[in-house]
């Protein structure tokens, strides 16, 4: 399924045509279509420049991403199932692909803002090896969707936010919450503002990137965790997935009567921190540092 609006209607068009990437047009473009898949495999070797492979880097990035977000939700989402999945910014549909081969009894739909790349997506999506569920593909403005009030568990936001100013953060946060059922998991990936190799970047290299991304300062200067709780978030917690990137993950709370709905088997943080294994042997370790914001001990420099 492919649905289709007309972009000029969207009134975060004016952001959207800002050049990004080196392309004037951002990515309303073939041309930045076409290369959307390879930018991103790009980044994921840069993220992990030790991998003997592409493919092992991308198990690495992809994987505990795809970890983290389960993880999170398996421990604060008491047991709610996970059959209806959103991405919102899906470009060309690479971490849409991820989330349905991680999820394969959930209904995944990818959502974004160029049609170019939802054009892309379907074709690769028709390529591949048939799934049990097929992917949809909306094309809609990810800060107002259109789509039905607590229709998902699952809404993923994947190297997106740095690419939109402070005001899109907001409302994309927004909603994010308001599609998502009780006990439904959002969860955010994407650059780190605490990652040490990022933080110690040439000044060249920092003015080169800021050259192409024209948000990227809103973005680290934006408190993410508290837009979540300002949205109504719990249970937040944000971790280094890769020596680059953060997953940040929270959810919904499950009320009944104006009591919070809990699982007889979850425990709070501070009785057991939460250990992500990683491929590789190396793991995250959370910590409750104040509320429910958490510090990762990490191998990763971070």
């Amino acid at each position: 399924m492919f649905v289709f609006y007309d972009l000029y209607t969207c009134p975060a068009v004016i952001d959207y045509l800002n050049p990004f990437h080196a392309y004037d047009e951002g990515n309303l473009s073939w041309l930045a279509a076409a290369e959307a898949e390879a930018a991103t495999m790009s980044m994921v070797r840069r993220a992990i420049p030790d991998a003997s492979s592409l493919d092992e880097a991308n198990q690495i990035v992809r994987g505990n991403w795809l970890n983290a977000i389960e993880q999170h939700h398996q421990q604060f989402s008491g047991n709610a199932m996970i059959e209806n999945i959103l991405d919102i910014g899906c470009s060309v549909g690479v971490s849409s692909r991820y989330l349905a081969n991680k999820f394969p009894s959930a209904k995944v739909t990818g959502l974004d803002l160029s049609p170019y790349f939802l054009a892309v997506a379907q074709f690769k999506e028709k390529k591949s090896t048939p799934r049990k569920n097929s992917i949809s593909w909306v094309h809609a403005n990810g800060e107002d969707t259109g789509l039905p009030a607590q229709s998902f568990d699952i809404v993923s936001i994947a190297y997106v936010l740095h690419e939109c100013p402070a005001r899109a953060i907001l409302n994309l946060v927004k909603e994010a919450f308001r599609l998502l059922r009780p006990g439904g998991t959002f969860a955010v990936t994407d650059n780190s503002p605490k990652s040490k190799i990022l933080q110690e970047l040439s000044p060249v290299l920092f003015t080169l990137m800021k050259s192409t991304e024209p948000f990227l300062d809103e973005y680290y200067l934006t408190d993410l965790e508290g837009k979540m709780r300002e949205a109504g978030f719990v249970n937040i917690r944000t971790i280094l997935t890769d020596p680059r990137h953060r997953t940040a993950s929270t959810i919904v709370v499950a009320k009944r009567n104006g009591a919070v709905i809990l699982s007889p088997s979850r425990r709070k943080p501070t009785e057991m921190p939460w250990v992500l294994e990683l491929t590789g042997g190396s793991r995250h370790i959370g910590k409750k540092l104040d509320g429910d914001k958490f510090v990762v001990a990490t191998s990763f420099e971070c």
